[in-house]
């Protein structure tokens, strides 16, 4: 394609015969001639460099030849278009009849916008995920230290810390070990799927193991697998429909915390519905036909204060009723014991006392 051109025109060419690409690139010339005048004449085009080159492609199949033709114009969109359908007047190849059908004229300026403007959104994406915020610089140093720390044990995807670990989490794929790494757990081995390696099921023969699962149907499968062909302590699950690559740093972290013994889950229909009915926490235990919960023994505080004597914080004091032997009897009220003024009070007898007498005088 001539590098001025404007416009290109593609054209299906269909021959009863077997032609050759100098056939039709002669059947162009030689059958638009004199069709259009001397101004639109294809041979005085193209030595004006107004058209291109006239680039065919044809293949022959079952005694039949199909090809495409193209044209590059630099004319304007009329011309071009009469040229356009110049090429459908041809009607022989060589010694075939054949049919040439103009299917598009490309606006090569468009196709041009158009590859500009890709590019340009292509170069701004680059640009925005190559750009690092500074708050953000700590975190992602963080994370990538993270990533890196990522090995393998006997052939599966590992953090570092399992092969010397006393307690490992099995989980499904790499992903997972990867987004547990994020958050600081480096103890993770990866199954890789439902058919669990013999290397990940002996490990869990050997240490404290915790199975970290989708909360799918396929996390269900793994821990049916994982029960079979090796031995499990305990059992995580990732909320409903949700897997454990996608969780955050909290939703990781409470996870591992709610995890519950594998017995427990055994005789569930599945580990989130075993995580759902609350088993996972220790409860009053229920005497069979008792219909009470049995007591919890006392703490050692509790057995401090009763041998003390003292009641226990909250406790209501019970009144207890004294022997009537003990209770209390009124007693005559005290004597009045005169003031200190002095006052004059009567005599009882024919004398009078020296204080009255002292007073009269």
């Amino acid at each position: 394609m001539d590098e001025t051109a404007k416009y290109l025109i593609h054209a299906e060419i269909t021959a009863a015969g077997v032609v050759e690409r100098s056939d039709v690139v002669g059947a162009v010339f030689g059958q638009t001639e004199g069709l259009l005048g001397d101004e639109l004449d294809l041979r005085d085009l193209q030595d004006s460099k107004k058209v291109g080159r006239i680039d065919v492609n044809v293949r022959s199949e079952g005694g039949n030849s199909y090809g495409e033709i193209t044209v590059g114009s630099g004319l304007d969109k009329v011309e071009t278009a009469i040229l356009a359908a110049a090429l459908e007047t041809i009607e022989q190849v060589g010694p075939c009849s054949a049919e040439i059908v103009v299917t598009d004229i490309e606006d090569i300026r468009s196709a041009k916008r158009r590859a500009v403007v890709e590019r340009a959104t292509e170069l701004l994406a680059a640009f925005d995920a190559d750009a690092v915020r500074t708050e953000d610089i700590v975190e992602t140093v963080r994370k990538r230290a993270r990533v890196e720390d990522i090995t393998t044990y006997e052939g599966l995807p590992a953090g570092p810390r399992v092969a010397d670990s006393d307690a490992v989490v099995v989980v499904e794929g790499r992903a997972d070990v990867l987004q547990l790494l994020k958050h600081g757990v480096k103890n993770a081995i990866a199954v890789e799927g439902t058919d669990i390696p013999e290397a990940a099921a002996a490990l869990t023969r050997e240490r404290t193991v915790t199975a970290f699962l989708d909360g799918d149907r396929g996390g269900d499968l793994i821990l049916e697998e994982l029960s079979q062909v090796g031995q499990l302590d305990y059992v995580a699950v990732a909320p409903r429909g949700r897997s454990v690559e996608d969780l955050s740093y909290e939703a990781v972290m409470s996870a591992l915390r709610e995890k519950i013994p594998y017995e427990t889950v055994a005789d569930a229909d599945s580990a989130a519905a075993a995580l759902d009915a609350g088993t996972g926490e220790e409860s009053v235990t229920v005497q069979p036909g008792a219909g009470r919960a049995t007591r919890r023994p006392p703490s050692p505080a509790s057995r401090a204060r009763r041998r003390r004597g003292r009641p226990p914080p909250g406790a209501v004091p019970i009144r207890r009723r004294r022997p009537r032997s003990a209770m209390w009897t009124p007693t005559a009220p005290p004597t009045h014991r005169p003031s200190s003024r002095t006052t004059s009070t009567p005599s009882s007898g024919p004398t009078a006392t020296p204080s009255a007498c002292s007073t009269r005088s």
